[in-house]
């Protein structure tokens, strides 16, 4: 008797709006296809976000949903929201119809609900990636019909059913794996002076407005200073941000809009400035570098204040409260620069939080649940 070819393996994976949640998407993707070089992979997003430029990039197909978040304020503009949620709804079904995935993954952002909410109802199994500390009201929602849940830290059973919990960490690019042999070449891509010290500031993929205004209102400041220093503005600050320092010839100032190559980036890197995404601190704990978080108070249930105190109750990081950043912020990480006690301490204890092979773990939980 002929045994019968194995049918071909499909998954969809959902989620986005913020390269926290894209890029460990393409991570476990990857690992899925290292796993199954044969695997169905597709991305399902929120049209007009920025995985509908990144995931393709990275040679994958996306659709994307009309699918968009609800505004704090009271406000007509929710009642297109939910319109365009509905329509959200009828075209996930749709996709999951004509797809028809052995598994569904939910990695955050608006489109993660629609897609696990119809794999729910079908019975499919589904993964949920949960990043932060602190659980977010929609995947606490999705938790009740979700296979697994893939977590990030411990404690987490607070939020969800402790039988479904397993703690990966979060995927990060796989580029940032191994950053020791990098510096040298790190130093010629972004032109630096290897004798010089090195500050990193990530306003993030979009823009942290605090961050930024943090720098270029003390440009003064950083030009007088014997640092180095590498500015990724994010999109909507970047012409801005360039009309200050040219305007000032902050010679010791590189601004970029998004930086591409992060491995180089965090290699030269002394100290790091950042919000405190979930996506981001993995990847400070995986590459081992001290660190000044200024949480966004902008999230939903503050999320990255907690992702930052889980980290500073263990020594790994420092905070700076968003509304006192703008005054505080670079003085702090010059004062950080010159204590070289405080940053192997941090260094050292940030890199005790690190997770390896996040993505491999997450993958064989999925193929486990197409068994």
């Amino acid at each position: 008797m002929l045994c019968r070819k194995m049918q071909k393996r499909k998954v969809i994976i959902s989620g986005g709006g913020t390269g926290g949640h894209i890029f460990p998407a393409i991570a476990i993707a990857q690992a899925l296809m290292k796993k199954d070089p044969d695997i169905g992979i597709l991305f399902v997003g929120a049209s007009g976000k920025m995985e509908m430029e990144r995931v393709p990039a990275a040679g994958f197909k996306i659709i994307g949903l009309p699918v968009t978040g609800l505004k704090r304020s009271l406000t007509l503009k929710n009642l297109g929201v939910l319109v365009n949620l509905l329509r959200s709804m009828v075209k996930a079904k749709r996709i999951i119809r004509n797809y028809k995935p052995n598994a569904v993954i939910g990695v955050g952002g608006y489109a993660s609900g629609p897609i696990l909410n119809i794999a729910g109802r079908k019975k499919i199994p589904s993964l949920i990636q949960e990043q932060n500390s602190y659980a977010g009201i929609t995947n606490k929602i999705l938790a009740k019909k979700a296979s697994k849940i893939c977590v990030a830290y411990k404690g987490m059973e607070k939020f969800f059913p402790k039988e479904k919990i397993v703690l990966t960490g979060n995927p990060v690019r796989q580029d940032l794996e191994d950053i020791s042999t990098k510096q040298e070449k790190g130093q010629e891509y972004f032109n630096l002076n290897s004798s010089d010290p090195v500050i990193l500031i990530l306003g993030g993929s979009l823009g942290a407005r605090t961050i930024n205004q943090s720098v270029w209102n003390q440009l003064d400041l950083i030009s007088r200073s014997k640092v180095q220093f590498i500015w990724q503005t994010g999109k909507y600050y970047y012409q801005k941000a360039i009309e200050k320092v040219s305007k000032q010839d902050v010679l010791n100032l590189k601004v970029y809009e998004f930086i591409q190559l992060m491995d180089l980036a965090f290699a030269v890197a002394d100290l790091v400035i950042s919000r405190a995404g979930a996506g981001t601190i993995s990847e400070l704990c995986l590459v081992a570098k001290p660190a000044i978080l200024v949480p966004s108070p902008n999230v939903a249930e503050d999320h990255q204040t907690k992702n930052t105190e889980a980290l500073v109750k263990n020594g790994a990081a420092i905070m700076v409260k968003d509304q006192d950043a703008e005054e505080i912020l670079i003085k702090k990480s010059l004062e950080v620069m010159e204590n070289k006690n405080l940053l192997s301490d941090l260094a050292m204890n940030i890199g005790k939080m690190a997770l390896n092979n996040s993505a491999d773990i997450i993958a064989d939980e999925v193929l486990n649940l197409m068994e």
